[in-house]
């Protein structure tokens, strides 16, 4: 019987896991994609904790027009501003099973743009 779609991304994201994983020195971006929104989050995995996360809900990004494209690069240009002022300038990216295109490549160039380093 062949994988459901959600199935497919699981096992994709268990792989990725296994091999990408955060410290406090270069934390792990984690990326959830939902069909209307798109969230990002700076974790560091040893400690189990969150340094900063961002995300289109946020006050200031929910307020703009454009693509989800468009709003996916402020995402990552925010979680970088953020992480930044937190002392984070390299980071592990981890694209959460989602194919690397669109929207989850959009919010990487945007974080890069904001001078993260990965």
């Amino acid at each position: 019987m062949a994988l459901s779609k959600n199935d497919r991304r699981q096992r994709i994201k268990n792989r990725i896991r296994k091999i990408v994983t955060g410290t406090s020195s270069q934390p792990r971006l984690a990326v959830f994609r939902s069909n209307k929104e798109i969230y990002a989050q700076l974790v560091d995995d040893v400690s189990g904790e969150t340094i900063t996360a961002a995300s289109s809900r946020d006050k200031e990004i929910s307020s703009t027009k454009g693509s989800k494209v468009d709003i996916a690069a402020l995402v990552g240009k925010s979680v970088a501003e953020k992480a930044i002022k937190a002392g984070v300038e390299s980071i592990t990216f981890d694209r959460g099973g989602y194919l690397y295109h669109g929207r989850v490549k959009s919010l990487a160039e945007g974080a890069r743009g904001a001078g993260l380093k990965f």
